[in-house]
């Protein structure tokens, strides 16, 4: 099992967020440590399955000593993030979608740091797991 860097901040008014340096644009937070570093768990496992279904590649994780000697990461407290992806083959369809939501699935996707196939792979996960409850 790989772990990455994930570094939690907060402000005094702010949940505790969570940004992996090896992943840029993949944030996640928190209303608590635990809180965050569940989120954290999740928000890389599902963005590394992403990547994994797009065929990118995935980074080597960083060395500590590499990432706090940033300036701008010595006020975030590090902590090791495993990734727990369960990605099995990728299998190419083809979905038909309004265009207006498909638009929105692609706004919220890149701002929550998924590609769309991560993120629709998520929700319909999510989706699942919710009515199976």
């Amino acid at each position: 099992m790989q772990h990455y860097i994930g570094l939690i901040h907060k402000d005094a008014d702010s949940d505790y967020g969570v940004s992996f340096p090896d992943f840029p644009g993949v944030v996640t937070a928190g209303t608590s440590l635990d809180d965050a570093h569940t989120m954290a768990d999740e928000a890389l496992s599902f963005h590394i399955e992403g990547l994994i279904e797009d065929g990118e590649a995935i980074p080597e994780p960083s060395r500590l000593e590499d990432i706090m000697a940033d300036r701008e990461n010595r006020s975030s407290v590090a902590i090791l993030v495993a990734v727990k992806t369960h990605a099995k083959r990728a299998v190419r369809v083809n979905v038909t979608l309004p265009e207006d939501i498909l638009q929105q699935i692609d706004t919220y996707a890149e701002a929550h740091g998924f590609t769309r196939s991560g993120f629709l792979a998520q929700a319909a996960k999510k989706a699942m797991e919710r009515d199976a409850a």
